[in-house]
């Protein structure tokens, strides 16, 4: 027993001993280290910039050698040593892979523009004349699969529109007559037809193109989901193409021709921001077309600019016919493009009856004039009897003929 106990009476202690207590519970304490924890996460996820946080990283060490030419060095020496039938059969090597290189390479004045589809995201690599070449490049360029030339096409803010190049121009590119058939043509009594309204029902569309005779001319409407494919079809099967300007009626906008359409109120300049969207929508066309537009076709400080653009770009003109003061015929003679005014629309009434007495007053009409131009939409029963009449046609001393060898007959009479 301690001394101090001794001491002590019986039954007292000297003194209680003290115990140490800290200021907050343990309780306290893991939350407040939850806490800082945290606010650290945070801080880290707010203020660092990294953005390939969270990817799985490897490193490797690459050893770059400290001069090219000892890189190359090895290389040479083991040309140099193989004698010169291996350095032929190198060089032939090099050849090879130069020429796969070059199909998609652009030659002297010209460059390569990729088209990119809106609608299906397919890309294309076209080459087309810059109008940089000094005269060495031929006067033509192989077309493409699809029959397109690409010298006849240039950029535009919308896509590929048609140019006339090199004294080559649309018009005469895409025809589809030989000079055989004109020469035919210029002997006896000829008529062209056009079938308009075409690009949007597909099914429609395939029934003009695939039964209509080759030499009726399509025009379609921009307003297709898919227009190219569809005037390639066409194209395939040797229709000629135009393309139907949406332009100014008169009762505009009750009666609406659709997006972009050219307003005879618009300066010039608008108009032909409008009129390349248009060009844009397809290609292989041999002329342009109006689409309605009354009010526009007979207003000239709004035509004259699109006629003058469709000479500048090589191509013809179709008026068709359904507006009296059209100022289409004065432009088109006054700046020589090829053009044609349509003669009559031949299913204004749209019965297997009226269709034939239209078809026979065309047939009057070319016996008289030498040349006669009729217009009809893609109704099945204006399909079924122009097909049926076209059978018998020649035998009647009338030859058929396609639109560009009218409009060539028709600016020579």
């Amino acid at each position: 027993m301690a001394a101090d106990e001794l001491s002590t009476p019986l039954g007292q202690k000297r003194g209680r001993l003290r115990r140490f207590r800290l200021p907050f519970t343990a309780t306290q304490a893991i939350a407040a280290v939850l806490g800082l924890f945290l606010l650290a996460f945070l801080g880290f996820a707010l203020f660092n910039n990294d953005p390939l946080g969270g990817e799985p990283m490897a490193q490797i060490t690459l050893k770059p050698p400290t001069d090219p030419k000892d890189a190359t060095a090895p290389a040479d020496k083991a040309q140099a040593d193989a004698g010169h039938g291996d350095k032929a059969q190198a060089d032939k090597g090099a050849k090879k892979t130069e020429q796969a290189d070059a199909k998609a390479a652009a030659g002297p004045g010209q460059k390569t523009i990729t088209i990119i589809d809106g609608s299906k995201g397919t890309r294309q690599d076209v080459v087309v004349s810059t109008g940089d070449d000094k005269g060495d490049a031929p006067a033509s360029s192989p077309a493409s699969p699809t029959g397109i030339n690409p010298r006849l096409l240039e950029q535009s803010r919308y896509g590929m529109i048609p140019i006339a190049a090199g004294g080559l121009k649309p018009f005469s590119a895409y025809a589809m007559a030989t000079e055989a058939d004109r020469a035919k043509a210029d002997k006896m009594p000829t008529v062209a037809i056009v079938v308009t309204g075409l690009g949007i029902g597909a099914a429609r569309t395939n029934d003009a193109v695939m039964k209509l005779p080759r030499e009726v001319a399509l025009a379609f409407t921009p307003y297709g989901s898919d227009p190219g494919k569809l005037v390639e079809e066409a194209r395939a099967k040797q229709h000629e193409v135009l393309l139907q300007l949406p332009m100014e009626p008169f009762d505009y906008p009750d009666n609406d021709p659709g997006p972009q359409t050219l307003l005879a109120s618009a300066a010039p300049e608008q108009n032909l921001d409008r009129l390349n969207w248009h060009l844009s929508r397809f290609q292989g066309y041999v002329g342009l077309s109006n689409f309605m537009g009354a009010r526009f076709v007979a207003t000239e400080p709004a035509m004259q600019p699109i006629i003058r653009e469709a000479a500048k770009r090589g191509l013809g003109y179709l008026d068709d016919g359904s507006a009296p003061r059209s100022v289409a015929p004065s432009l088109a003679k006054a700046l020589a493009i090829p053009f044609a005014r349509a003669d009559l629309t031949i299913d204004t009434v749209p019965t297997a009856a009226d269709i034939d007495k239209a078809l026979a007053r065309l047939e009057g009409l070319a016996k008289e004039r030498g040349n006669a131009v009729g217009i009809a939409s893609a109704l099945p029963v204006s399909i079924e009897r122009i097909v049926s009449w076209s059978k018998s046609l020649e035998s009647r001393g009338i030859l058929i003929v396609p639109l560009t060898t009218a409009m060539l007959k028709s600016k020579s009479t």
